[in-house]
């Protein structure tokens, strides 16, 4: 079962009493500050790996489903779509979840794909993240499901104190519980691929939840996590053909963005070292610079700061503009432009 199933789900269990989208978000980019604050020295790197990676935090916020009566049957769409009108690839998560503890999910995730080496481009240090906040009546939980292909079990680090091992589903690993405190339940579970798979369940703060629920809902989220992914979103806008020696190392995608639409952005490069080059949706109050030629029908303004240059396309998602920014060369910049899939 691939996690937009789940979500749609969960989505409408607690409807009347769920917070707007807003102060979904927001709590979630707390809750990512809070977290990078106490996160042991090998992934407080690869988090800033992460970090420098891209142009902004990188996430993505599911819709909800058109229904609000329906129940965990797993009946609901593979995947968001796209309006018909965008003809925009989705893009595929590393791996899928298969369970949410019960609740309205609001969810974000992210995929940087930065540290594979030439030989094995598509095994990162760091992979991909789930982020959620599931509501349940006034109890809200915070999810966080995420790989670690640079911390082996038997060197995790945790939140809340020492951990006592564990076996799930006949894989070996480590975990830690400590209801009260900043880590709530924390598991580092053994990866299928190297290194390892944490999953984190604490409530929020001013919500509570038992120590034992949220074992047992951690342990259960890990226990049906699926590898490889087939979970997919849909973004506001694609990449098409790049110019050699780039491809896409990270996006992201957030549903809530300039214009009531899904604010979206992807990082280019060789995804061997940090991506030079960043291609997401802004803000109309943030375009500066000159006149350029128009990109795709679409006015444009050009700006160079220092020698990173950037290039913005005006209302190229609704009213909203797009910008492709780096140190590379302004013709690199337009001929990735001129290629964007953009939504009519």
């Amino acid at each position: 079962m691939d996690i937009e199933n789940l979500i749609k789900d969960t989505f409408t269990a607690h409807e009347p009493d769920v917070p707007d989208s807003d102060q979904v978000l927001a709590a979630t980019r707390q809750r990512l500050d809070r977290r990078r604050a106490v996160v042991s020295p090998p992934l407080a790197a690869a988090a800033g790996v992460a970090l420098l990676a891209l142009a902004a935090v990188a996430v993505v916020a599911l819709n909800r489903p058109a229904h609000d009566n329906e129940v965990a049957t797993g009946t609901g769409p593979a995947a968001l779509q796209a309006p018909a009108e965008a003809a925009i690839a989705e893009l595929t998560m590393p791996y899928s979840l298969g369970w949410l503890p019960p609740g309205k999910a609001d969810y974000l995730a992210r995929r940087i794909n930065v540290g594979g080496s030439a030989a094995h481009p598509d095994k990162p240090v760091y992979g991909g993240e789930y982020m959620l906040t599931v509501t349940s009546g006034p109890q809200v939980l915070l999810v966080d499901v995420q790989e670690m292909r640079m911390m082996p079990v038997d060197q995790a680090a945790f939140k809340s104190g020492p951990g006592k091992p564990v076996t799930i589903r006949g894989r070996a690993g480590v975990e830690s519980s400590h209801s009260g405190g900043p880590g709530g339940y924390e598991l580092h579970l053994t990866h299928p691929e190297g290194g390892s798979l944490y999953v984190n369940v604490a409530a929020q703060p001013g919500s509570t939840a038992s120590a034992q629920q949220l074992i047992d809902a951690g342990r259960r989220v890990a226990e049906n996590v699926t590898f490889p992914g087939k979970t997919t979103v849909t973004p506001a806008f694609g990449l098409g053909k790049l110019p050699d020696g780039l491809r896409m190392c990270t996006f992201d995608v957030e549903k809530n963005g300039p214009s009531g639409g899904p604010r979206t952005g992807y990082s280019l490069g060789t995804c061997s070292t940090l991506p030079p080059i960043h291609v997401h949706v802004g803000e109309p109050s943030q375009v500066s610079g000159t006149e350029g030629p128009p990109v795709q029908g679409h006015a444009t303004r050009y700006q160079d700061e220092n020698g990173y240059r950037t290039l913005w396309i005006l209302k190229a998602v609704h009213d909203a503009p797009i910008a492709v920014a780096g140190r590379g060369a302004q013709a690199e910049l337009s001929a990735i432009a001129d290629h964007l899939v953009l939504p009519h």
